[in-house]
């Protein structure tokens, strides 16, 4: 085909299907028949920079290859999926901070003074506190065991960034929908805990060590009361899709009302799971300098506190997927004003409106708002009490928990 104008390259790649349609003109389309915004976003973006660029190029060097390879389809679908990945990385990055933003200004009120108040609302501080330990000296001990101090660190953060990206914002934006889903994030996010052990062994020093061994302690306290209350939700849903389960409780209600108990659990659990205070010990800077993280500063120090706020956040996105709905309302289903499906686009103008995505997102930091809240309030745990209260009374109640839901099962099972 001969293209005549930057437009005609532009959409010269969708000139069969029609250039709004990335299922039905990408043969290389990588997630079935479910419709995916934030890679569309991202082929309608490669159309417009590819494109213009392959037009350039062959106004310059008229019948070259590279033009056409440039709007091909494979082409199209593999940077596609880079901005697709760059997309969903900073929703997630902007919501992290968002979060640490709330955090400051809720702390600041709490302690009756006003907050950060640097840049728009306080928000900039955020952002001059990354700057900050960007622009800080690599410094490091000779002592530390050089792999294993590099290598945890570096999978603790990047763990983190993948759990979170993991987590769908609505049935439209997602990385993956397996039917495990559920399984698959809980188990990555169970993986820091024994970095954080490895990488405290690393830096040959007892401080550290003491912090990785309380992680490891906490890992084992409050795993499986997580574990068995997931499961409970999706018994309750009979499926572990993350999406099934959102289903089911739009079309019944919310599974924080037969699941009190375990939600209460879960909250603790999360809270614990992420090292937010007060169960805070891995790094309880007034007993153990900064605990695991003492021989990390500067650039590798930040990047650790946004892996932190990261699993906070992830840990409130599970909440609200598992007890609050997910994305839709109270017995309503975004959906059905959106539409459902790319053909809604072109009936539709109003799928493009972010509704279920920022539904999530206010849930979320709504939930956050308890964490802050529980942080406010109360005082760090001892380490015989975390192990207390992790096999003495949350065990039993996620099990509490999960008789009740048999019990709503057996013999109110038609609800269900």
């Amino acid at each position: 085909m001969a293209y005549t104008s930057i437009i005609d390259w532009i959409t010269g790649v969708y000139s069969q299907h029609g250039w709004a349609d990335p299922i039905q003109a990408n043969p290389y389309y990588p997630f079935g028949d479910a419709y995916n915004l934030p890679y569309d976003i991202g082929m309608k973006l490669w159309n417009i920079i590819g494109g213009a660029i392959a037009w350039l190029l062959d106004l310059l060097f008229p019948g070259n290859d590279v033009s056409t390879w440039l709007v091909c389809d494979m082409t199209n679908n593999i940077f596609a999926l880079v901005l697709f990945m760059v997309l969903v990385f900073a929703i997630v990055f902007v919501a992290c901070l968002i979060s640490l933003w709330e955090e400051r200004k809720v702390l600041g009120r709490g302690m009756d003074r006003r907050g950060t108040m640097i840049g728009m609302w306080g928000f900039l501080q955020c952002v001059a506190d990354g700057l900050k330990t960007f622009m800080k000296d690599n410094v490091f001990s000779k002592k530390v065991d050089g792999m294993t101090y590099w290598w945890t660190v570096a999978l603790i953060i990047g763990t983190s960034v993948l759990i979170d990206c993991m987590v769908p914002l609505s049935p439209r934006w997602f990385v993956v929908n397996y039917d495990a889903g559920l399984l698959i994030i809980m188990g990555l996010y169970a993986l820091a805990p024994f970095f954080i052990l490895v990488s405290g062994w690393s830096q040959n020093n007892k401080y550290s060590l003491i912090g990785g061994i309380r992680a490891a302690e906490m890992m084992i306290s409050y795993e499986v009361p997580l574990l068995i209350i997931i499961a409970t939700a999706a018994l309750l849903a009979g499926s572990l899709n993350i999406n099934d389960i959102v289903m089911a409780q739009t079309k019944h209600f919310w599974y924080v009302i037969p699941m009190f108990v375990g939600f209460v659990t879960f909250m603790i659990c999360a809270t614990a799971e992420s090292e937010r205070a007060p169960f805070d010990l891995a790094e309880a800077e007034s007993e153990l300098v900064e605990g695991w993280q003492t021989e990390y500063g500067g650039m590798k120090w930040g990047l650790i506190m946004l892996a932190d706020y990261l699993r906070g956040a992830c840990s409130c996105g599970i909440i609200v997927l598992l007890f609050f709905g997910g994305w839709n309302l109270p017995f309503m289903e975004w959906t059905y004003f959106l539409g459902d499906g790319i053909a809604s686009f072109h009936q539709n103008f109003m799928w493009w409106f972010p509704a279920p995505e920022l539904t999530f997102l206010l849930k979320a930091w709504l939930v956050f708002f308890v964490m802050i809240a529980i942080r406010l309030g109360t005082g760090r745990v001892r380490t015989d009490t975390i192990l207390n209260l992790g096999w003495k009374v949350f065990m039993p109640l996620s099990i509490l928990n999960l008789v009740i839901v048999l019990i709503f099962k057996l013999f109110i099972g038609g609800v269900f």
